[in-house]
């Protein structure tokens, strides 16, 4: 059973932000058009970023068309819920089961992720219509400093203490063994939870492998060798998004927190060029999914404080530790990093499902929502039927 200081949350902007929202929208001020040729397509158009034909569709509609009251209705149907761990209020969704035989789940998010990328599943992980298919009771709590958990006022709330949190939060629920998933950051506290906690993690699903550093690229196929080339250049060429929240987080957090402009061209950015698309990011997400998650940001003001996460973690996953708990990984074909399997071994010492779906990119649960679940699903049965 819940303890008594898990309370209901109910999600209520003011209409007086949602119509300061669309009055900023109104007086933007944009920049001209990029300079890049005019014969420019698909993906080359985004070569100095958001296109500004595109922004301004964008913009519009936010302003006239949006409506964020049907994903906060949304947000309630699930459940939502607030509780406090180590002294910081810490938001989440649950999504119990009717199932007797369901098992805990946790997932985790990343940036520029939400909570909003997870309302297209939860439903299906929670009651699935094949009665064959695993349940889950399903928690997805928003990190700290995103959405309507707590902002935190000091530093330290880097990855290993929110992967404690994450247990004690989990306690509080009466669920003292679960399943972990997570995605980019997530990916990353969900590797910190197998390695750290396997008396309360059975095990755990990653769409984010990290090896340890320094793995010589000797034995890996031609195949292998290309997604480390891939990686380095990603970090190389097109990381500096990560470098300035790493760095300067409060300097950026200025301008995502008063232009909703700024901020929207900052996250759209990310899931144009992360997603498995050939032109825009909403060619597999709905334009509504990705403006609930930008306004989530907005009206929560937490441009500069989900950035600290960069500052607190960037880099920071320990090189020595080892998730000795069964794990399932999916490495998707368009995400940013993509980690060989002879490497991923050296870290994730017990691999009983290793997929290589075939579409989908950084944000697989809003791209191809019904793949994820099914890949989801294969791997934590694997990860059941090896305990």
């Amino acid at each position: 059973m819940p303890t008594s200081d898990v309370r209901v949350f109910e999600a209520r902007a003011p209409e007086s932000d949602l119509d300061d929202l669309r009055a900023r929208l109104a007086v933007a001020r944009l920049p001209e058009a990029e300079t890049v040729p005019r014969t420019a397509s698909g993906r080359r158009r985004w070569d100095q970023g958001v296109p500004l034909a595109d922004l301004a569709d964008v913009v519009e509609y936010w302003r006239t068309g949006y409506d964020w009251r049907a994903f906060e209705a949304r947000l309630d149907r699930i459940g939502q819920f607030r509780t406090t761990v180590d002294g910081l209020g810490i938001h989440f969704l649950h999504r119990r089961s009717p199932r007797e035989d369901a098992t805990p789940l946790l997932l985790t998010h990343g940036w520029p992720g939400s909570v909003a990328e997870f309302v297209d599943v939860l439903d299906d992980l929670a009651d699935p219509a094949d009665a064959a298919a695993p349940a889950f009771h399903v928690v997805a709590p928003s990190l700290p400093g995103f959405g309507y958990s707590d902002k935190p006022a000091n530093t330290g709330w880097g990855t290993e203490k929110i992967a404690a949190a994450w247990v004690k939060l989990m306690g509080k629920l009466g669920y003292e063994r679960f399943l972990a998933h997570g995605g980019d950051w997530g990916g990353v506290i969900t590797t910190i939870l197998g390695g750290r906690f396997p008396a309360h993690v059975l095990g755990i699903h990653t769409v984010t492998p990290q090896a340890p550093p320094g793995l010589s690229t000797d034995g890996l196929t031609a195949a292998e060798r290309e997604w480390t080339e891939e990686t380095r250049d990603f970090w190389q060429y097109r990381a500096a998004y990560a470098k300035q929240q790493a760095t300067r987080p409060q300097t950026i957090g200025y301008s995502l927190v008063d232009s909703p402009v700024g901020l929207l061209a900052w996250i759209l950015d990310k899931f144009a060029e992360w997603t498995d698309t050939s032109d825009s990011p909403f060619e597999t997400i709905p334009r509504d999914r990705i403006l609930d998650d930008v306004t989530l940001y907005w009206l929560t003001r937490t441009g500069a404080s989900a950035a600290r996460i960069y500052s607190e973690s960037h880099d920071s996953l320990d090189p020595e530790l080892r998730v000795e708990v069964p794990a399932a990984i999916s490495v998707y074909p368009r995400d940013i990093e993509k980690c060989p399997r002879p490497w991923a071994q050296e870290r994730f010492r017990r691999i009983v499902r290793w997929s290589t779906p075939e579409t989908g990119g950084h944000f697989p649960s809003l791209e191809v929502p019904g793949d994820f679940v099914g890949d989801l699903r294969e791997g934590l049965t694997a990860v059941l039927a090896d305990l």
